[in-house]
């Protein structure tokens, strides 16, 4: 009950499937891109205090996921932490840079400023 006949009307409605489901994809290639523009904008830099030592380290760290929160409360900007490429929590006062995958075809640079409480 898988196959069906390759009738005219069967193949055409195929098409209009391959055809709405391309069309969604450019759409979401499209938002990608439209999120990076904003996300790299040098104006978007998320700034996370923490408390921290005398030596310029931090008590603790700052994982994705409390980036991803702080995105969301400082641009509205909702982000999946599992889609960051942060190979280890950041651990130092200061700015970093994180990756994010928005779209296979698009990768955005998070700027990430974290200043003593």
């Amino acid at each position: 009950g898988l196959a069906k006949e390759a009738t005219a009307s069967a193949v055409s409605a195929q098409r209009g499937k391959e055809k709405a489901n391309e069309k969604q994809a450019q759409e979401e290639l499209q938002e990608a891109k439209d999120l990076k523009a904003k996300i790299e904008d040098e104006k978007t830099v998320v700034t996370i205090k923490a408390k921290g030592g005398e030596d310029g380290r931090l008590f603790g760290s700052v994982p994705s996921k409390q980036i991803a929160t702080a995105m969301l409360k400082q641009y509205g900007i909702k982000l999946d932490k599992r889609k960051m490429d942060l190979d280890e929590p950041i651990r130092s006062f200061g700015y970093t840079n994180v990756p994010v995958k928005l779209h296979h075809d698009v990768e955005a640079t998070i700027r990430v400023h974290i200043v003593e409480e």
